[in-house]
């Protein structure tokens, strides 16, 4: 609306519309779905689409199903107990350094396999290495107090 005037401003005038030249030719009735065979759609590209589904024979495993994933026991657990217990027994005798030596083999081990947590392993490493340490050390106070003769 025009505020000063308060009348709407006018209409524009409506389009020309030509006729068709004689060389075209009309579409037909009902336009085709883009990408339609020539025999047509029965239902919308968008629409469930039904599968002729069944299972595998028996014994056989079907071509489009992975196999099932390979059953591993956890390495990183038994890691980390050897080296608690390692780490215990390290704090009183120098004796316990093979499990030391153990968990730590046992944690490189669960650090190299792509399941297992990388947490444990670590944890079970850096505990094995103390309980080394202390084994090492008592072994080092024990050893010239032994009676050699």
């Amino acid at each position: 609306m025009d505020a000063a005037l308060g009348t709407p401003p006018p209409l524009p005038p409506p389009p020309i519309v030509e006729a068709p030249s004689p060389d075209v030719v009309a579409a037909p009735a009902a336009p085709r779905i883009p990408g339609a065979a020539r025999t047509g759609y029965t239902q919308l590209p968008t629409a469930p689409v039904i599968l002729a589904t069944h299972g595998p024979v028996e014994g056989e495993s079907s071509p489009w199903s992975p196999p099932p994933p390979a059953r591993r026991t956890a390495v990183g657990p038994w890691a980390l107990a050897l080296a608690i217990v390692a780490l215990g027994a390290s704090f009183f005798v120098g004796w316990m350094l093979p499990f030391g030596l153990a968990g730590f083999v046992v944690a490189i081990v669960a650090l190299r396999r792509p399941g297992e947590s990388r947490a444990i392993a670590v944890w079970a490493l850096v505990l094995s290495l103390v309980s080394l340490v202390y084994s090492v050390g008592w072994l080092l106070w024990v050893i010239p107090q032994l009676p050699l003769g």
